[in-house]
């Protein structure tokens, strides 16, 4: 069988390759780089353009945000994601604007306005069905250092940006340039490894390690869930397809706490509190739902 060729591979016609060069030249004149991310968004220039305004419109207009800020938050939304590259990148532009070296040393050397959000930008990436309308009225509660209506809203789709967009870096695989974090992978360090360095063979192999394990504590669950229809009656197989289903999401959604701390590569964890917070399943059976916002 013969299947076209994806379009994704396809050469650009000479009309869109101009477009795409325009960007890319852009780019490299108003950052002096040309950023991984870009890279990969070139495949759909159309794309590239649309999140290049975006990302224009939130770190450098006019804007209730010091610059400094913008990024700092930045910072603070892909470390709870665990993305080094984006951790990295910010922190750079962190300090091209002009912002305070000292606290890049970790979110305990922030002011007390910027650690404030520490807590909603917990949930927001890992439990937003949490978040209540106490979450804002504690930010915006008049007081040395609360926060103006304009700015917080500000934060917030900073936040949600950046939550959104590692996702996207891990999702394509994106790695750091030469110059961030010594061009190494985004993925945290595998537990298992030592602290000389790895060759690619053994991170390979690591990550083989890493699929094992979970295959095993997979495997674990499913012996469970058999012993336990043994022992209650009347359990149909569906129920058991839907428990087995339910199992194996939460082995994906939730990362295994190996990989936690004190694997972190220290540029992220030192902007972590509470690292141990993540998803966790809000829809488990026979369990009270908790409060959700609706929209009509």
């Amino acid at each position: 069988l013969r299947f076209p060729p994806l379009p994704i591979l396809q050469t650009p016609q000479e009309g869109g390759e101009s477009s795409l060069r325009q960007l890319l030249i852009k780019a490299f004149v108003s950052a002096g780089r040309v950023d991984h991310v870009a890279m990969v968004m070139g495949l759909h220039p159309q794309y590239l353009s649309s999140f290049w305004k975006t990302q224009y419109l939130l770190l450098r207009m006019d804007g209730p945000l010091p610059y400094h800020k913008r990024h700092y938050i930045a910072i603070m939304a892909a470390a709870r994601h665990r993305c080094s590259y984006l951790v990295g990148l910010h922190m750079g532009e962190f300090l091209q604007v002009g912002g305070n070296p000292a606290w890049l040393q970790g979110l305990h050397c922030a002011p007390p306005k910027l650690r404030n959000l520490n807590e909603i930008n917990k949930l927001l990436a890992h439990r937003p069905w949490l978040i209540t309308n106490e979450h804002i009225e504690a930010l915006l509660k008049p007081g040395e250092d609360s926060w103006s209506l304009a700015e917080l809203v500000q934060a917030l789709v900073l936040l949600t940006h950046y939550h959104s967009l590692a996702s996207f870096v891990f999702g394509c695989g994106i790695k750091p340039e030469e110059d961030q974090d010594g061009g190494n992978g985004c993925w945290p360090p595998s537990p298992h490894s030592d602290s000389s360095p790895a060759s690619d063979d053994s991170v390979e192999g690591s990550g083989g390690k890493d699929t094992m394990q979970e295959v095993e504590v997979l495997m674990e669950r499913m012996k469970l869930l058999q012993e336990n229809q043994l022992e209650e009656e009347g359990v149909t197989q569906e129920e058991m397809a839907m428990r087995f289903e339910l199992e194996k999401m939460e082995s994906l959604l939730v990362p295994p706490s190996g990989i936690l701390d004190p694997s972190l590569q220290s540029n992220i964890r030192c902007f972590l509190e509470d690292p141990e917070f993540g998803y966790k399943d809000f829809t488990r059976r026979g369990e009270q739902a908790p409060p959700t916002f609706r929209a009509q």
